[in-house]
């Protein structure tokens, strides 16, 4: 694949203390991902799903290993520039959409952006196109409360990608959803990843959607495999 690197985890481990013992969630775990792909990470729960998005999302350190961001190694990188990364290289969606219910969808996903820097006009333009991208600009004053659950998520990945990251991780995007409901979130998800060129991993127990995406990959004794 000739398109860029976004995302490599190199011989990653994470270890946590239970008790009196030590408990190995990664091995050496290797992964790549690249941009404008889509990547499942299909595993049962237990076996690492979200330490593996919290160490490639920069939100944890692996106690051994490295991870990259766009060819940048972020081990020894401080608290400041972590953040940074995350804020403008990374995009997060949730199970749960998690969006802040007394503000509006534009102005949720105007949010990011205003944090980042850009002025207003430009944030709401920004947000007014990519609710439009997701079919729901006819949406963009009403608050979540008002929004169904599809339009929520909808609206949370358009918050994920308005600072136009270069990798997106989404835990479980569509697990709160119907079937008919997750295809269409995914729907505009997957268009996003090819106009924008993203790298997206994605964690979903839905086999469905999994088989859809470019890769599929779980983890196995602590590593990344393949499917």
């Amino acid at each position: 694949m000739n398109a860029r690197v976004a995302l490599q985890l190199s011989g990653v481990e994470r270890h946590y203390t239970q008790g009196e013992g030590v408990l190995s969630i990664l091995k050496g775990a290797d992964f790549s991902l690249h941009g404008g792909q889509t990547v499942a990470l299909v595993a049962p729960s237990g076996t690492g799903k979200s330490t593996l998005l919290h160490l490639a999302g920069l939100l944890e350190r692996p106690d051994a290993g490295e991870v990259f961001i766009n060819g940048q190694s972020c081990g020894a990188l401080g608290d400041e520039q972590r953040t940074a990364i995350r804020r403008n290289d990374i995009g997060f969606v949730y199970q749960f959409h998690h969006l802040l219910p007394e503000f509006t969808a534009i102005e949720n996903i105007m949010m990011p952006q205003l944090i980042a820097g850009l002025n207003k006009a430009e944030a709401r333009e920004r947000a007014a196109a990519l609710l439009d991208y997701m079919r729901i600009g006819h949406r963009a004053e009403h608050r979540p409360s008002e929004l169904s659950g599809g339009e929520q998520q909808r609206v949370a990945i358009a918050r994920a990608v308005a600072n136009a990251p270069l990798v997106l991780l989404a835990d479980e995007p569509t697990g709160n959803l119907d079937p008919e409901t997750a295809g269409y979130v995914f729907d505009a998800l997957e268009a996003l990843v090819r106009q924008s060129g993203l790298a997206a991993m994605i964690a979903t127990h839905n086999y469905d959607l999994a088989a859809r995406m470019d890769r599929r990959v779980t983890i196995e004794d602590g590593k990344v495999v393949e499917l």
